[in-house]
């Protein structure tokens, strides 16, 4: 057999004294070594672990104040989406009052409910992870209640459009609508569809009004429009035309004098001309018509302030 190797450590103290030996086998050598090796191992295992768990703690510590922080964010939102949410309530119930000025329909309720809701279709992996905690499904509600009120802010600024264009159209035609007496005077002749003549003593339509007044009296634009013709025409004599737009076009007849050019755009109680008695007239006054698409109409209809607007 082969002799088995072995190994003295001499040990020899500082100064006087005795001086020792041991010795060592190859196999002590080894079995030392592995508990070296293993007391290390574990060691490190321990150390290893004690720092894994420290670092979670601290990742968890972190991580609850960030979900604390959270909370508090979400609940701010939710206070502030609240907010919103009752104050695009209160616009929508004036909507309708909005629209019944500028002479619309009320907005159907139902067309009102389609801005009310969540999402439509399925959810998304990342929603289902969500959901799965209170945060996370807080923060879902209030994703689809924010997509509720934008669409029923969308539903609003459609119907505030339409209502101001209405409004805008409204305005308008009041301003086209000739609206006022153009002239200071005794009203002398009415719009009918037969008279006697004053002068051929014969039955003969009117299609208009009559106002007697003094010559140069002023007669002004009852509305917004444009000057389409200053002209003479034969038993009417100086006429002015003016144009007020939709079809609208009112006429004065028998002027002393035009204070207008065609093209010239007039407002309601602008001066345009002067009461006279050209043409076939009797005495002076103003023949004042109201044409609706070529189609004489009894000026009376149109006439809201039977009043001469000041200039």
């Amino acid at each position: 057999m082969m002799a088995t190797r072995r190994w003295t450590i001499v040990l020899v103290p500082p100064g006087a004294g005795t001086t020792r030996s041991i010795g060592i086998s190859l196999r002590g050598v080894r079995m030392a070594a592995g508990a070296a090796v293993a007391l290390g191992l574990a060691a490190a295992g321990v150390g290893f672990t004690a720092v894994s768990k420290a670092v979670a703690l601290s990742r968890l510590d972190r991580l609850e104040r960030r979900n604390a922080l959270l909370a508090e964010e979400l609940t701010r939102a939710e206070r502030a989406v609240s907010s919103v949410r009752d104050s695009v309530a209160e616009i929508m119930a004036r909507d309708n009052f909005i629209r019944l000025l500028a002479g619309l329909a009320p907005t159907d309720p139902e067309v009102q409910q389609a801005g009310i809701g969540g999402p439509v279709g399925g959810w998304t992996e990342r929603e289902h992870i969500l959901s799965e905690g209170p945060a996370g499904q807080r923060a879902l509600d209030m994703r689809a209640e924010v997509a509720s009120l934008i669409r029923r802010a969308n539903l609003l600024a459609g119907s505030f459009d339409e209502a101001r264009r209405r409004l805008e159209s409204n305005v308008d035609r009041l301003q086209r609508t000739p609206s006022i007496v153009p002239t200071a005077g005794w009203r002398t002749s009415t719009f009918t569809d037969q008279r006697l003549h004053p002068i051929f003593h014969i039955e003969l339509p009117h299609e208009g009004l009559d106002f007697a007044a003094a010559i140069g009296t002023p007669v002004l634009a009852p509305a917004l429009g444009v000057v389409r013709r200053v002209f003479n025409n034969g038993g009417y004599g100086l006429m002015v035309e003016v144009d007020h737009g939709r079809g609208v076009v009112t006429r004065y007849g028998h002027l002393a004098r035009a204070l207008v050019r065609q093209g010239q755009q007039v407002r309601r109680g602008d001066k345009i001309a002067e009461v006279g008695d050209s043409g076939i007239a009797t005495a002076p006054h103003l023949h004042y018509e109201v044409l609706l698409h070529g189609v004489p109409q009894d000026p009376t209809k149109f006439i809201i302030l039977p009043l001469i607007v000041p200039d």
